[in-house]
C-alpha cells in the first residue's frame, strides 16, 4: 500500500530554514507528481507546493512563492521542500501528498497522505 513518511519538521526562528523530506513506498512514485500541503492551527488545509512527475513543472502557493523549493529525486522515491526565510505563519503541519488536489467545495483533498511533521516557527 502507499506509504508516506515525512521527515525534517522542527522549531526554527524567524527567517531560518528547514528542509522537509518524504520517503515514498508502494506506488511507482516516478509515475506520479507529487504534493507538500500544510494545516495551520484552526485552518483548513492549504497546498503549499507541487511537482510533476519528472520534476519538470512546479506550483507554490502565493503565501511561499519565492522562500520555499520543491524538488524530487526518483531514484531514491523521496520528494523535499526547502523552506527559507521561515515566517510564524508557515507553523503547520506539514503533509506530503500523492498526486495534485481535488478541490470540493473549498476543501481540498488528496488520494494520499502522509502522517505529517510539524514546522513551528518562533523566537
Amino acid at each position: 500500500q502507499v506509504q508516506l513518511v515525512e521527515s525534517g519538521g522542527g522549531l526554527a526562528q524567524p527567517g531560518g530554514s528547514l528542509r522537509l523530506s518524504c520517503a515514498a513506498s508502494g506506488f511507482t512514485f516516478s509515475s506520479y507528481a507529487m504534493s507538500w500541503a500544510r494545516q495551520a492551527p484552526g485552518k483548513g488545509i492549504e497546498w503549499v507546493s507541487g511537482i510533476y512527475k519528472d520534476g519538470s513543472d512546479t506550483y507554490y502557493a502565493n503565501s511561499v512563492k519565492g522562500r520555499f523549493t520543491i524538488s524530487r529525486d526518483n531514484a531514491k522515491n523521496t520528494v523535499y521542500l526547502q523552506m527559507n526565510s521561515l515566517k510564524p505563519e508557515d507553523t503547520a503541519l506539514y503533509y506530503c501528498a500523492k498526486g495534485y488536489p481535488t478541490v470540493v467545495d473549498g476543501t481540498v483533498n488528496f488520494a494520499s497522505w502522509g502522517q505529517g511533521t510539524q514546522v513551528t516557527v518562533s523566537s
